[in-house]
This record gives C-alpha cells, sequence and structure tokens, in this order.
C-alpha cells in the first residue's frame, strides 16, 4: 500500500495495521485507556519508511511521528549545511509537530530534518488531529504548556530588554569615563596655554621695551618660527635617552649663564631641540639677548606643546563618538558587508573602561580577511556579551588575566575568538551555558540570557555557530561566521520569534531543550 502525504518528502512509507496493544508499549501512551489508544489508531496510522528523509526542516509542519522501530536522525539547518544534531534507536520518541496545540499563534513548521537510516516504522498522526486529542484529553496541560511557552517568551523577552538596559548603562558609564580623561585633559592644556600666552605677551613688552634692534627681533621671530615647526616633528624617545638629553641641554644653558636651565630642560627635549639647535640660536642672537630668545623660545615650545595636547584630547574625543555611532551603527544599514575587526575594535573601546587595567588586552588579528555580510549591530552585543564573560572569569581568579581576541579564516568561514584566563567553564555545566536563564554568576549579577541571546544572533540570524572549549586558564568562544551569505531564508528576530526555537522533545522523548538540538 503506497504510503499517505506525511508532509515530508519520503512519500514511500508503507501503511501497515495499527496495533493498540504496539502503540500502548510506547512510554508515550503507556497511560492511555484502551478507548483512547483505539482513537489513535482510527485517527491515525503506522507506516514503514525506507531509508532517506522523512520530512524537512522549513516545511508546513503536518504529521506529529513517534517511532515504534528503526532508527532516525535529526539535523538541523546551519548556514547551507545539516548538521546533525541527534541519533536514536530508543522506541517511542518522537518529533514532527510538536506546537500543534498552539494553533496558528505560532508558526506550524518544521523546525528541524528527520531522516531514517533503515527502514523505520512510526506511528503517525496528523497535525490536526493530534491538537484535537491534546485539547480534549489533557485541556488542564494544553494550558500549563501555554502558559509555559507564551511565559517563558514574555519573561525572555523582557529580560532581555532588562539585560539590555543594564548593558547599556553600563557602557554609558565607561563611554562617560573615557570621555572625561581627554575632556579633562583639555580643560587644563586650555588653562595652561592662557597663561603661557598671558606670559608671552608679557615678555614680549618686555622685548620690546629692551635694547634690542629690529634685526635682533626679527632674527628672533624667525627662530621662533623654526622652533615651532621643529615641535611638530619631535621625534618619541626612550625614558633614557630623555634623561640623558635633559641633562646635556641643563649643562648647555648653565655653561651659557641661563639660570634654570633645568626647568627648560625637559619642556626643550619634549620639543625635540638639542644642543646643536641652542648652538644655532646662541650664534644668531647677541650673547645679552640670549637668555631672553631662551626664555621667549621656551614659552613657545610650551604654547606648542600644549596645543598639540588639546588637539590629542580633542581628537580622541572624536574618536570616541565615532566609536559610539561604530557600536551602536547609527544611520547605517542593518544588514552589510562590514569588517569584523572594526566592529571589535569599537566594541572593546566602548568596554575599555568596565575591562579596566588589570586585564590585558591581545589582538591577534588577520586584516587580510574579507569583509562579511552580517548585521553589524547585532554581531557588536554578542562581542559584548562574550567579552564581558571573559572578562568576569578574569575577574573571579583575582582580577588580573589576558583577554585574547584573534580573527582567521576557517574554510569559508570567518572564526572570531575570544580567550581568557579564567578557571575555565567545568564540564558538568558545559552543555547547559548556552540555556536561557542558566547562569553561574551570583544572584542579581546575570540574568542567564547573554550566551543565549548570542547563540540566536550567530546561529539563527547569521547562520554561523557559536562553540566553546575549556580548560582551567583557556576558555574559548569561538564564533564562526559564513563569508558569503546564504540562500534567501526568512530572517528572524533571534530573541522574540518562536521559530527560531528548537521545539521541544524533538527526537528525544523529554520534552527538553537540549544543547545538542542548538548545533
Amino acid at each position: 500500500m503506497t504510503g499517505q502525504d506525511t508532509g515530508g518528502q519520503n512519500t514511500g512509507g508503507r501503511v501497515t495495521p495499527c496495533d493498540r496493544h504496539e502503540i500502548g508499549s510506547l512510554f508515550l501512551f503507556e497511560k492511555l485507556s484502551p478507548e483512547q489508544l483505539d482513537r489513535l489508531c482510527a485517527e491515525g496510522r503506522v507506516e514503514l519508511f525506507g531509508p532517506g528523509p522523512v520530512y524537512t526542516e522549513g516545511d508546513p509542519a503536518t504529521c506529529f511521528y513517534v517511532m515504534i522501530e528503526g532508527t532516525v536522525v535529526l539535523y538541523r539547518r546551519v548556514g547551507g549545511d545539516d548538521v546533525e544534531v541527534s541519533r536514536t534507536a530508543q522506541r517511542g520518541v518522537y518529533a514532527g509537530a510538536m506546537q500543534a496545540y498552539l494553533g496558528d499563534r505560532v508558526p506550524q513548521t518544521y523546525n528541524n530534518s528527520l531522516r531514517v537510516t533503515e527502514p523505520t516504522r512510526f506511528f503517525v498522526m496528523p497535525a490536526q488531529s493530534f491538537a484535537d486529542i491534546m485539547a480534549e484529553w489533557f485541556p488542564m496541560a494544553v494550558h500549563l504548556l501555554e502558559g509555559l511557552f507564551f511565559g517563558s517568551k514574555n519573561t525572555q523577552r523582557a529580560i532581555g530588554q532588562r539585560e539590555r538596559l543594564l548593558a547599556l548603562g553600563s557602557l554609558s558609564a565607561g563611554l562617560t569615563h573615557e570621555l572625561n580623561n581627554p575632556a579633562a585633559a583639555a580643560v587644563r592644556a586650555t588653562a595652561a596655554l592662557r597663561e603661557r600666552v598671558g606670559k608671552m605677551r608679557h615678555k614680549l613688552s618686555v622685548i620690546a621695551r629692551g635694547p634690542y634692534s629690529r634685526e635682533a627681533l626679527a632674527d628672533l621671530i624667525e627662530i621662533q618660527e623654526r622652533t615651532a615647526e621643529r615641535v611638530a616633528k619631535a621625534p618619541a624617545l626612550s625614558p633614557l635617552e630623555a634623561s640623558d638629553r635633559e641633562d646635556e641641554l641643563a649643562d648647555w644653558l648653565e655653561d651659557h649663564g641661563i639660570r634654570e636651565g633645568w626647568r627648560y630642560a625637559p619642556v626643550f627635549v619634549q620639543a625635540g631641540l638639542d644642543t646643536d639647535w641652542l648652538e644655532q640660536v646662541a650664534a644668531t642672537v647677541a650673547e645679552d639677548v640670549l637668555p631672553g630668545a631662551v626664555g621667549w623660545l621656551n614659552y613657545t615650545v610650551e604654547t606648542e606643546l600644549l596645543m598639540d595636547e588639546i588637539g590629542d584630547s580633542t581628537d580622541r574625543i572624536s574618536h570616541l563618538v565615532d566609536a559610539a555611532k561604530q557600536y551602536a551603527q547609527l544611520d547605517r544599514a542593518p544588514h552589510r558587508d562590514v569588517d569584523v575587526h572594526e566592529l571589535l575594535d569599537s566594541t572593546l573601546l566602548m568596554l575599555s573602561g568596565k575591562i579596566g587595567s588589570g586585564v590585558r588586552v591581545v589582538k591577534e588579528y588577520d586584516r587580510s580577511l574579507p569583509d562579511v555580510p552580517a548585521y553589524p549591530a547585532e554581531l557588536n552585543q554578542v562581542w559584548t556579551n562574550l567579552i564581558d564573560n571573559a572578562v568576569a572569569a578574569i575577574r573571579s581568579t583575582g582580577g588580573e588575566g589576558t583577554l585574547t581576541v584573534r580573527t582567521a579564516r576557517e574554510g569559508d568561514r570567518l572564526l572570531v575568538e575570544f580567550r581568557d584566563t579564567g578557571p575555565g567553564v567545568p564540564e558538568e555545566i558545559r552543555s547547559r551555558i548556552f540555556d536561557p536563564f542558566f547562569t553561574t554568576k551570583p544572584v542579581g549579577e546575570g540574568t542567564g540570557l547573554g550566551l543565549d541571546i548570542s547563540w540566536r544572533i550567530v546561529v539563527s540570524k547569521h547562520h554561523g555557530s557559536l562553540e566553546v572549549e575549556s580548560v582551567p586558564g583557556d576558555t574559548r568562544f569561538q564564533v564562526l561566521l559564513p563569508l558569503t551569505a546564504p540562500g534567501t531564508r526568512a530572517e528572524s528576530d533571534p530573541e522574540t520569534d518562536p521559530e527560531t526555537d528548537p521545539q521541544p522533545g524533538t527526537a528525544t522523548g523529554t520534552g527538553a531543550r537540549t544543547d545538542e538540538e542548538r548545533a
């Protein structure tokens, strides 16, 4: 007998008589009465499938399947590939239209693909019959399941929003701290510059009243211009080189009768001036003019250095504002090709205040990597969650350690790895860390949604993978993203769309969302 349409692709199944004693031996139906078993046989069927697909992820969920004998393999679509997440020969495992009792309140499609590797018999029930029987036989259970399903969704959404607000508050505090430093530096430099300019005007009036010829003043102005140009090109010196040059300049100034040369020397060294330059100044002006000329040039150098400091501070503020815009992806397309290194740098900068001085950040970037198609604002949320967890792990061991952010190419995917030197993730909880609401942080310090949201963004929305490897002192969270955009596929909100959740109990018979199903 030819198999009936099961809503999948394996339409060669052979329908056999339904034996109520046989299906009653399955753990799912073992508590049903003979009359209930008779109704199941009347509304469902027993069907034999040959090796191949039973149904395909994304197709309309038309049937509920319970395996009587054989072997089933469950797959999830990751990017363009079907990844095996479960394989079992246990009688009674179930899959298919698991949420039929919710009706049209959720998308009724298969959230995975089911295949068999050998001739396998299923008890098959149409989705509508399954929903009707659930509502009629177990009304309280249906209400409880509905409340659990939608309640957990609402709770997850509310806590997710709260977590984002907390993260935003933390980022705002860190950004405010980072902005305060250059802003305060600019204010201090501006006050010092005003003082130096005032002294320079006073010095100019003293020089104007002094016995200086027009030629000497012209020479002094020329030296001032050359000095300002030299400040802009000052070389970077090591502390030892700077100390040696300061001693050398202080000795020269003392030898030429210039008092408090030790005060001028550090400023001149910072500006890149040396004894050769002082010799040129001494050769240009008269000996009696030299002390005044050196004092005048000292104000010039200090003024240039202060203006450089103000410029650096304002550049830093501008850079922080740009980083904040990059992090938030303001005024940008939600989906576009992006350089992950720009996203990583902006996130690290936003979190620099939270990371603190005890955590050493190492970047191991492969700058040759191409841009990837992505939702950049959401990837920044993933980086934030993973960096925050790594920093918390490091601090739990005394507050000092190393966070390494590495990028590389792995085949046709781009790898972003976050490695920390924290205590590691114990093996007994490693399979649960991506579960909603699971957290190892103290009460009040974590919602348990950071990794869950990250997993949804990476896997469900970007068709990538999120994996963890951990031993004490070396924990690595690895994000793998496709280098090219996958084929057309309906995109969904990874946090709120129930279609992105694997159906509970799929091919496990436990009703639990397992870590394997996430793959």
